[in-house]
């Protein structure tokens, strides 16, 4: 229990961290953000756990994969506000879009045989 606990509070440290840097500069929080430290933090969480470096090198391929449609919300959400739509409808719409992006990737990748 004591080390989920752990895992939770580094893992919020990190999003807090960002989000204040970002307040004082967008580039310098970007660059943050864009580091895949929820990534890296997962695959030593996976390695701790399991000891299995296969399954953190199957959680690597997937997150490739992934990134790809997950890219939709960062191209569609600024265009949504520069069409003047609320801050809110905006992001739900860009995420909304960004999960259909993934079910059509997820479908596409599994008829050239690559299975997340």
């Amino acid at each position: 229990m004591t080390y989920n606990i752990i895992k939770v509070v580094i893992s919020a440290i990190l999003i807090a961290l960002i989000s204040e840097v970002a307040k004082r500069s967008s580039f310098f929080g970007a660059i943050l953000a864009s580091i895949p430290l929820v990534s890296v933090m997962a695959m030593i969480w996976l390695y701790i756990d399991t000891h299995d470096s296969a399954q953190v090198v199957q959680l690597s391929r997937s997150i490739f994969w992934l990134v790809l449609p997950s890219l939709v919300l960062f191209i569609t959400f600024p265009l949504l506000i520069r069409l003047q739509l609320p801050f809110y409808n905006a992001l739900g719409t860009a995420v909304i879009l960004m999960v259909i992006t993934y079910f059509i990737a997820i479908n596409v990748l599994e008829k050239f045989g690559i299975n997340l």
